[in-house]
């Protein structure tokens, strides 16, 4: 199989593509940046799939991994008509292009999606109901592209971190070297996901023969904000304590955000898909495979 990743510079791209070239299973892997395919351009989007999807006949087929989108969620709010067309628009251009030329496609989405409200993991068929502009338009994003392309996978993942690109652990590590104190909120909850176990689980997914639709993955279990940074601040052998809790309320920000957004990967772990491990691990693991990039020491690799 060819595996295409559109959006291979970013945080999640780039660690699938690290991945996937070390992966015997795959005939070619072909990594495309922003600048090399930008989802919201339609035309550039089918263009670069049709002609992948030629040179996949004799490799057993193409799949499409896209990983590329908006990710600020605060800037959503001030310019939601970008973030449409990068979370809605392109994910719809890349289903119709998929759709035409019959290749797989597998598209990250996003807790944001539901509102917060609940009190227990939420399941892939719960009800939606973004309360931010990036939730809105990721939640577009999904529907168009399994109304496009019925065979996709979207797989929604939480509170992600890794090497690249910009993330809490990255903040939290550079705060922690400016300040005497931080003080961060303990009344969201959520499950931190480390990118490269992520990424591992796209690839998984991609080549597996799990029924096509909605998927969770996430690290499992769950934390607050303020716990996930005291247990960033023992990765960097500081003192948890240094870390004080907050409110919401005391820390307004342009988004809101939904106060619980654990995910359950039941159906994940239904389709014989490797579980994911408890996130208390997983960023242990990740200090340990990046230990200057997430202390802002070092460029993170490129793919």
């Amino acid at each position: 199989m060819r595996i295409l990743v559109i959006g291979s510079g970013g945080q999640v791209g780039s660690d699938l593509c690290r991945l996937l070239a070390a992966d015997r299973r795959l005939a070619v892997l072909v990594g495309l940046t922003r600048a090399e395919c930008d989802v919201a351009d339609m035309e550039r989007v089918r263009e670069v799939v049709r002609d992948q999807s030629a040179a996949a006949r004799a490799e057993g087929g193409l799949t499409v991994i896209n990983t590329a989108a908006w990710t600020d969620v605060d800037g959503a709010e001030a310019d939601e008509a970008g973030a449409y067309a990068a979370n809605a628009a392109g994910p719809a251009h890349l289903a119709a292009a998929c759709s035409e030329v019959g290749a797989g496609l597998v598209h990250i989405s996003t807790d944001y999606v539901f509102d917060g409200a609940a009190k227990q993991p939420y399941e892939v068929d719960d009800r939606t109901a973004p309360v931010s502009a990036y939730g809105r338009t990721k939640l577009a994003g999904e529907q168009a592209l399994l109304a496009l392309c019925p065979s996709a996978y979207v797989v929604r993942a939480a509170w992600v971190y890794g090497a690249s690109g910009k993330n809490f652990v990255k903040a939290i590590t550079r705060l922690a070297a400016e300040r005497d104190m931080l003080t961060v909120v303990d009344d969201q909850r959520g499950s931190p996901t480390w990118s490269r176990d992520l990424a591992g689980g796209l690839a998984d997914l991609a080549l597996s023969n799990a029924p096509s639709g909605i998927y969770h993955y996430a690290n499992g279990g769950e934390v607050s904000w303020c716990g996930f940074a005291r247990a960033i601040m023992q990765e960097l052998g500081e003192d948890p304590g240094k870390v004080r809790p907050t409110t919401t309320d005391a820390f307004p920000r342009p988004a809101p955000r939904p106060a619980y957004s654990v995910l359950s990967t039941r159906r994940w772990v239904d389709a014989g898909l490797p579980p994911p491990r408890p996130w208390r691990e997983a960023l242990a693991a990740a200090f340990t495979a990046h230990p200057d990039e997430l202390r802002g020491l070092a460029t993170a690799p490129r793919p």
